[in-house]
């Protein structure tokens, strides 16, 4: 685990091997206890693809399959 401080112009500094291995955009989400950083890939296209890449259904299919989903666990 990792420290950062802010410095006085409200700046936060995140340690080198921290941006090294996540980069240096992220999306700041508020918690109820705190914050998370979540990176932001530099080609967010490119990483959705890749991340994708092994998905074999339409994404019509693949709402369908959700909606159906969403019904059988309201009860209808």
């Amino acid at each position: 685990m990792s420290e950062a401080t802010l410095d006085s112009r409200g700046r936060l500094t995140l340690p080198k091997e921290i941006r090294e291995r996540y980069g240096k955009h992220y999306h700041i989400v508020e918690l109820h206890d705190g914050i998370k950083l979540v990176p932001i890939a530099d080609d967010p296209l490119s990483a959705l693809r890749e991340e994708f890449s092994g998905v074999e259904k339409s994404s019509d299919e693949l709402r369908e399959h959700a909606r159906r989903e969403a019904l059988d666990e309201a009860g209808k």
